[in-house]
């Protein structure tokens, strides 16, 4: 049976391989217990859409569960206007679009397109300044587009027991610092 890949991940992936292993020993433990505040704020702030209360409106689809067979991805939307096309992912806020942030978005391109929707625009919004950010289709942005796929390989043949070199600068972040072998380093 094939593995499929959690969208959620490709951003931590960036952030760094390990975050997805201790993601996973944390998953049956309170948030509260791990988050920091940045995550808790992410967390809350995605509710209306986890609860399906950000629109009434039929052509607006929230928090729909989205796969892709043919790239082994799974994970949930956060809003598909299916009237205009426009596929949303909020952030709570965006200070820089990051590679990881198109990924995610790409990946439920690729899931709704497979599925059968018609989507004809990326957007990134910020919630705490109402900015969007518009991305380039994956079809219009190749170099983001072939940095996806690759990542999609990378994530694929990662061995948690390799040989692994940190960055310490993205280690002081890390929610998992005091899980990892490579916390304390930091």
């Amino acid at each position: 049976m094939e593995n499929y890949i959690s969208i959620s991940f490709l951003n931590d992936f960036i952030f760094c391989p390990r975050s997805i292993y201790f993601h996973q020993v944390y998953k049956t433990f309170d948030t509260a217990i791990y988050h920091e505040d940045i995550q808790t704020k992410g967390r809350i702030a995605h509710k209306n859409i986890d609860n399906k209360k950000y629109s009434t409106k039929e052509e607006i689809i929230q928090g729909l569960c989205i796969y892709s067979t043919r790239y082994s991805l799974c994970g949930r939307l956060d809003i598909f206007n299916k009237k205009t096309g426009a596929l949303i992912e909020r952030k709570k806020k965006v200070t820089k679009i990051y590679d990881g942030f198109v990924f995610q978005i790409y990946a439920q391109y690729y899931c709704l397109t497979e599925m059968g929707y018609k989507v004809k625009k990326l957007c990134i919004h910020s919630l705490d300044d109402n900015k969007n950010y518009f991305i380039p289709l994956p079809e219009e942005g190749i170099e983001m587009d072939k940095k996806f796929k690759c990542l999609l390989e990378q994530i694929k043949i990662f061995d948690l027991e390799k040989n692994f070199n940190p960055n310490f600068s993205k280690c002081k972040k890390c929610i998992y610092k005091n899980l990892c072998d490579y916390g304390p380093i930091c």
